[in-house]
């Protein structure tokens, strides 16, 4: 089953190129003072902005003590007067527009189409913008094992178990597959973003970015996804798949919790 999603809603459009701070160069900044909730604090927390055009409900990252941790924003204030080095500011919002068509696939809903979700729009949905000034550094061998038979995985038995509980939990956010190349972000602790090569039934270059030194629980469950996923995608949508070499797919509590939830206006056809 396939359906549509065009959503609009009353603040302008965002369409990000890449997860840095400036996803919304393309609309007027507007000083304001936000109040921004995030999940766990008793109360909403007051930071400056002069790079954005907020709105209530906007999702947003802010500097300071909770930098790194996504906020919503609960009310905008235009008539303030402030001494600036009193507060911290918001440092990115995070485009939550979303259009294009889906279909159904289990625990998740898919998509042919690369414009519809980007990895570089979701990522914000988890992750904060990488700060310039940090380094980033990864290593792959030519190991590899067949995704058919994830027992040629070098992975113990405890961690896969704990990686099919993952799995099972929906806890694999987003996974996309690109021709080749693999991305997927998995909540655990924290979401940690997979990366890997897929061909002909064949994994390589598997990395995850948590602290574990090893194959890891987010890996694991990654992998179960992505079978799960392919297996769908070969036994209902053979022919989309094959038209755009591309499918990205989200869990649909994420989807909705982000592109719906909080919206005053928009569309839904089904």
């Amino acid at each position: 089953m396939a359906f549509k999603i065009g959503f609009t809603a009353e603040h302008t459009e965002r369409k990000p190129e890449a997860p840095v701070a400036s996803v919304q160069n393309c609309v007027t900044p507007k000083k304001s003072l936000v109040q921004v909730r995030f999940p766990g604090k008793g109360m909403a927390l007051s930071y400056y902005n002069d790079q954005f055009d907020l709105k209530p409900c906007d999702f947003v990252y802010v500097d300071g003590k909770l930098e790194g941790q996504l906020g919503r924003v609960t009310d905008v204030s235009y008539n303030f007067k402030i001494k600036i080095a009193d507060y911290k500011r918001v440092i990115a919002v995070v485009d939550t527009t979303v259009s294009g068509q889906f279909y159904m696939a289990g625990s998740h809903f898919i998509t042919f189409d690369r414009s519809t979700l980007p990895k570089e729009q979701i990522s914000l949905w988890f992750k904060a913008p990488a700060k310039e000034d940090e380094e980033y550094v990864s290593s792959t061998d030519d190991s590899s094992f067949r995704l058919d038979d994830l027992n040629t995985m070098k992975i113990t038995p405890a961690i896969a178990e704990r990686g099919h509980e993952y799995y099972m939990e929906n806890r694999v956010r987003y996974i996309v597959l690109d021709g080749s190349p693999g991305y997927a972000i998995v909540e655990g602790s924290e979401s940690y973003i997979v990366e890997f090569e897929y061909h002909d039934g064949e994994i390589s270059q598997l990395i995850c970015e948590c602290p574990c030194s090893y194959n890891c629980k987010h890996e694991f469950a990654a992998m179960l996804q992505l079978r799960e996923t392919l297996e769908l995608i070969e036994k209902h949508y053979a022919e989309e798949y094959k038209r755009t070499s591309y499918f990205a797919a989200i869990n649909k509590g994420t989807l909705f919790a982000y592109a719906i939830d909080g919206k005053e206006t928009g569309s839904f056809t089904l």
